[in-house]
């Protein structure tokens, strides 16, 4: 079975939080470095939800929207090619995507005039070696400017 979880981006204290509670009609999610818990409602317009994706990097870390991952995959156009790009995770259309890509390949998959591709990741064959998360777009949007 999938596992279900969430993090969320705190716009005002910057940071994010992993540790979300779900219960009857509330949730909750700690606060500093205390065991106190605040109610999500007071903080809701705060908050910019990120959903697991259900997949984790090469080093075990789950990954979740908002990510952005170092990618390496193997492309065949009568050659075997190894390419390096970056993305960031997303979600559209009911599916995970990779966005942002900094891609010759993906950028003429999808079409993109602009040279950054996106995908759906069902549309790549997913190895957790190929994937690295690197940082977040809240945190380290700079990685994805140097990707450019």
């Amino acid at each position: 079975m999938r596992e279900i979880k969430f993090r969320a981006w705190h716009e005002k204290w910057n940071r994010l939080i992993y540790e979300i509670y779900l219960g009857d009609n509330e949730v909750k999610f700690p606060i500093g470095n205390t065991n106190d818990i605040l109610d999500i409602n007071e903080e809701y317009s705060n908050l910019i939800f990120q959903q697991y994706i259900g997949l984790k990097d090469t080093n075990g870390r789950e990954i979740y929207e908002g990510d952005i991952i170092h990618c390496v995959h193997w492309f065949f156009d009568g050659h075997e090619i190894e390419e390096h790009f970056t993305a960031s995770v997303g979600f559209r259309d009911g599916s995970f995507t990779l966005e942002n890509i900094n891609s010759r390949y993906y950028s003429d998959y999808t079409g993109e005039d602009n040279g950054k591709g996106i995908c759906w990741i069902g549309d790549i064959n997913y190895c957790e070696e190929d994937y690295e998360v690197i940082g977040n777009i809240y945190e380290d949007p700079e990685l994805l400017e140097a990707a450019e």
